[in-house]
């Protein structure tokens, strides 16, 4: 199956994160211009190395509507276009009830993974209807479909973030972009590793692995699919 993203511009959020590393190697490895966005330069050059003629690092506070409209500014000054905007970047929290959870606590959740993604589309989406098409893939959670005790913060916010996926979908049709978002069970990685060092991680996704949908959905294979909800659940189901 040729996926080859030559000439095309791929902006990753989260793009320091172990999946935002995954998703940005396996663009590059395809031969796409990646446009790299993370809070600090420094935790970019530290993750990446440093810029080469089709990798340009964009620091931006995702909260902040302008920085976010500098990044994606940048990406069209530097590439020309922007073809697809994988949203990566969020948050997870939980172990409170609904009842006992704080006000913090659901702002953080809807802050780091629903208006990241806000910030992002409305500095991007222009400049795909511009060009003329696009590939959007946001970053849900299988939490998104079913509310799980003590993180009903959290699966609110990934489900408001399939909500806003659908809804644009939906929107953006017509303009010959594609919106989906991939729902992710627990990912292979150091850090969940280490937070539950007594469970048999095995059935985890990769996120090597987890970034090859994004390539998918991103590429003439993935055109046909919209507004869908992609459980990546590895192996074992039962997670």
């Amino acid at each position: 199956m040729d996926t080859s993203f030559g000439g095309s511009t791929v902006v990753v959020t989260g793009a320091t994160g172990n999946l935002g590393r995954a998703v940005a190697s396996a663009f590059e490895q395809r031969g796409a211009n990646v446009v790299l966005v993370g809070h600090r330069r420094e935790a970019l050059v530290a993750a990446y190395g440093g810029e080469s003629a089709a990798r340009l690092f964009a620091s931006a506070d995702l909260l902040d509507a302008r920085q976010v409209d500098a990044a994606m500014r940048a990406a069209i000054e530097r590439f020309g276009r922007i073809d697809v905007l994988c949203n990566i970047a969020g948050g997870f929290r939980a172990g409170a009830a609904v009842h006992d959870s704080s006000d913090g606590e659901w702002d953080f959740l809807f802050a780091v993974n629903v208006r990241t993604v806000l910030n992002a589309v409305r500095a991007a989406v222009p400049a795909m209807i511009a060009g003329g098409r696009g590939c959007i893939v946001n970053v849900g959670a299988h939490a998104a479909l079913k509310g799980v005790a003590r993180m009903g913060p959290y699966c609110a916010a990934k489900s408001a973030v399939l909500r806003v996926t659908e809804a644009m979908a939906a929107e953006l049709r017509a303009q010959r972009i594609t919106v989906n978002c991939v729902l992710p069970t627990i990912l292979d990685t150091p850090e969940n590793r280490a937070a539950m060092p007594n469970a048999d991680p095995s059935g985890w996704v990769a996120p090597e692995d987890c970034a090859k949908v994004f390539v998918f959905l991103a590429s003439e294979y993935g055109r046909p699919i919209n507004g869908a909800a992609i459980p990546v659940s590895g192996s074992r189901a039962e997670q």
